[in-house]
């Protein structure tokens, strides 16, 4: 991009492109101004998201009794954990406002399991009336009724969260960690349901119960992930270009993969006879691919934000060590390193999150989305750099 081209950024003032080619060690200090509009949006979303919730969590009870449910939701810790580790690995380079990955759980953990349990009731009886085969209305249920339902239901949470909060949803990686979310919550409240069901069953803590959860809190805590990761993905990419109208029609088409893949999964457990053998086959292989386009994504995030410092730092705001310390894996770790060693590790990283944030907000720009608030971020984003480097010069040692 050109400085002539109309949508680069300004050119920085003098005492500032004085200060950028000085500095080598950034850090900061001037917070960026919230939207209170659409904070509050946010915190009301949050309680209706929660309050279904709760209403799922008393459903469940009712059904399992407290001791169940209780013994249940210990065990569904674990995977639950499993993936919020696996998601803030995901999230490490521009990370997601934390309300609305609160919103996010809890709608998959309880909007969309209300929603799954309400609709997949109706499509239940639709079931039995196709087909009076107990076997085939099992089969029917899992690879049909299941997919449809509980993907539909996630893939609502994510246009909700692209409509209200589409200044956060800047590309794939951000889809998939909404989705990740949503389906992390999903996967929870479902696990609860499965390790509780077991142990009514049998009473007792038994074998049964512990390949239950073998075979879901510790081989596949990522298949709902994986599952709801199309449709966020998808959304994603559309969030780049598309209009919010156009957006839920690439979110239908981002749903098919994901309905097939659910079926997939749920279906073969009809047909295969030694799970192990076809999970070491099958499901793990689909499992690393999905690693290798995480790991694909974020490289194309790490050269989208260098690309966009560039840009700044062609007109002053930044000098090109800067550009390289905060977009590269590599100089983020040098300058976190140096930053710890001068007591100003804290300091670094909030640096280092609103330089990140400052490129995709210049995104927002250049795709022609500056209509969602890129340019009151841009301004206040661009402030915080400037008295960063005050706040460098006052606080490291000499």
């Amino acid at each position: 991009m050109t400085l002539t081209d109309p949508a680069a950024p300004g050119q920085a003032p003098l005492e500032v492109r004085q200060a950028a080619a000085v500095v080598t060690g950034p850090a900061a200090n001037a917070p960026v101004r919230r939207n209170s509009g659409l904070t509050a949006l946010g915190i009301v979303g949050i309680a209706i998201a929660a309050l279904l919730a709760l209403a799922v969590v008393a459903y469940l009870i009712a059904g399992l009794g407290p001791v169940a449910f209780g013994v249940g939701g210990i065990m569904a810790l674990v995977p639950l954990a499993i993936v919020f580790f696996g998601v803030h690995w995901i999230d490490r380079w521009e990370p997601e406002p934390r309300g609305i990955l609160v919103f996010a759980f809890l709608w998959g953990a309880g909007a969309s399991v209300a929603v799954a349990l309400i609709v997949g009731a109706q499509l239940t009886g639709v079931i039995s009336a196709i087909t009076s085969d107990v076997g085939a209305g099992e089969f029917l249920s899992a690879v049909v009724e299941a997919p449809l339902v509980e993907e539909g239901a996630k893939a609502l949470g994510l246009l909700l969260i692209f409509l209200f909060a589409r200044k956060h949803f800047d590309g794939p990686i951000d889809g998939l960690v909404y989705a990740a979310w949503v389906a992390g919550g999903f996967a929870f409240t479902e696990n609860i349901l499965y390790f509780g069901v077991q142990l009514l069953t049998v009473g007792t803590l038994d074998g049964g119960l512990a390949e239950i959860f073998l075979a879901r809190g510790l081989m596949s805590p990522f298949a709902h992930v994986m599952f709801t990761a199309c449709t966020g993905i998808a959304l994603g990419f559309a969030a780049r270009r598309t209009n919010a109208v156009a957006a839920v029609g690439v979110l239908l088409l981002g749903l098919v993969p994901a309905v097939l893949l659910h079926a997939f999964w749920n279906g073969s457990l009809y047909f295969v006879s030694d799970f192990y053998a076809y999970y070491a086959v099958v499901q793990f292989p689909l499992f690393a691919g999905g690693v290798l386009i995480v790991l694909f994504l974020r490289r194309q995030e790490a050269a989208l934000t260098h690309e966009r410092l560039s840009e700044y730092a062609a007109v002053g705001w930044f000098n090109r060590d800067e550009v390289n310390s905060l977009a590269t894996g590599a100089g983020r770790r040098r300058a976190q390193s140096w930053a710890n060693r001068r007591g100003l590790g804290a300091v670094m990283r909030r640096y280092t999150r609103d330089a990140t944030r400052l490129a995709f907000t210049r995104q927002r720009i250049v795709t022609g989305r500056a209509s969602i608030g890129a340019e009151a971020d841009e301004a206040a984003l661009l402030a915080a750099i400037v008295a960063s480097r005050a706040a460098l010069v006052s606080s490291a040692p000499r």
